[in-house]
């Protein structure tokens, strides 16, 4: 009969079932915390998610600014005049502005000087073509003051009325009408002698600016009058 050894009635099991219990109750702890864990992940991404949600909507107009900025700060690296605004270019930057307004300023000048002469300003051209030049044709007047006829009919009507010039078919072509000089006529030009010195003054330029000046403004309408015409 063997015999049994005391040490193999002892519980010998219950050393490898503590573990078991200690290795259960680890699993468990562990599964709690992990579910915690999850718990507050979720509730710090769900505050995050709100709370940079209105810094995102506030940083919208800021960033569309930005954007602006840098699309305009391109076009002025592209070489985009200085002049350009969000309505398009100044109006002071107009070239035709420029000469469309320094022509009324010049006809402020004028007007005190022709009331004397009883002319308009059209009128006092007309007489300084004929004064350099007289008995010419309607037409040959027209084209050296750059006038539709419809335009200079009623003003050659007025100046012979006036008795400063007039107006007979040509000899060699009747069709065409040549404009002449009368006495009184070629005696105005005697008190227009001042009006050149007070222009000139009247542009606080000295007078070789104002020679290269109008020898610019000379080529600009002949270069406009070409591209206007299509022989540009």
């Amino acid at each position: 009969m063997t015999q049994t050894s005391l040490f193999d009635l002892d519980p010998v099991s219950e050393p490898d079932q503590k573990p078991k219990k200690d290795k259960a109750s680890a699993g468990k702890q562990r599964a709690g915390e992990a579910k915690k864990a999850r718990g507050k992940s979720s509730a710090e991404a769900s505050t995050g998610k709100s709370a940079a949600a209105p810094s995102l909507k506030a940083n919208k107009p800021a960033a569309a600014r930005t954007r602006k900025k840098q699309a305009v700060a391109a076009e002025t690296e592209e070489g985009a005049p200085e002049a350009m605004t969000e309505g398009g270019i100044a109006l002071e930057r107009f070239l035709c502005f420029s000469l469309y307004s320094a022509n009324h300023a010049m006809n402020r000048v004028y007007k005190p000087l022709l009331a004397e002469l009883g002319l308009t300003y059209p009128q006092y051209l007309a007489m300084s073509v004929l004064w350099q030049k007289d008995k010419i044709l309607v037409g040959e007047l027209g084209d050296r003051l750059h006038l539709e006829s419809n335009t200079m009919t009623p003003l050659l009507k007025r100046l012979e009325a006036e008795g400063l010039l007039t107006r007979t078919r040509d000899k060699k072509d009747e069709r065409q009408v040549r404009i002449a000089l009368t006495r009184q006529g070629r005696a105005l030009k005697k008190r227009t002698g001042e009006m050149a010195a007070c222009i000139l003054s009247a542009t606080g330029m000295p007078v070789e600016e104002v020679v290269e000046l109008q020898r610019q403004i000379m080529t600009l309408r002949e270069n406009l009058l070409k591209s206007a015409s299509g022989t540009a």
